[in-house]
C-alpha cells in the first residue's frame, strides 16, 4: 500500500495524521468516519438501471413460476 505524503492532513479534523491510526490522527477521528459511513451521511453514487438494460424478461414474457410442462416428465 502506497503511504500518503507527508503533511497530509486528518480528514476529519485536520490535525497531521499518526501512523497507527492513518489516514486519521486518533481513533476518535477513525470512529466519526466510520459513523458517519454507516449512518449514510455519506454514499456512493449509483445510476438505477432499467430493468430492460439489466436483460430482464417482461412479467408477461416470462413463464409462470412453478409450472413444468409435460415434456420435462414431471
Amino acid at each position: 500500500m502506497p503511504s500518503l505524503a507527508p503533511g497530509r492532513p486528518c480528514p476529519i479534523c485536520r490535525k497531521p495524521a499518526s501512523e497507527p491510526h492513518r489516514p486519521f490522527c486518533s481513533q476518535r477521528c477513525k470512529d466519526v468516519d466510520l459513523h458517519r459511513w454507516l449512518s449514510g451521511v455519506y454514499a456512493v453514487p449509483a445510476v438505477e438501471a432499467e430493468e430492460d438494460e439489466l436483460g430482464l424478461a417482461e412479467p408477461e414474457d416470462a413463464p409462470p413460476l412453478g409450472r413444468r410442462s409435460p415434456a420435462d416428465g414431471t
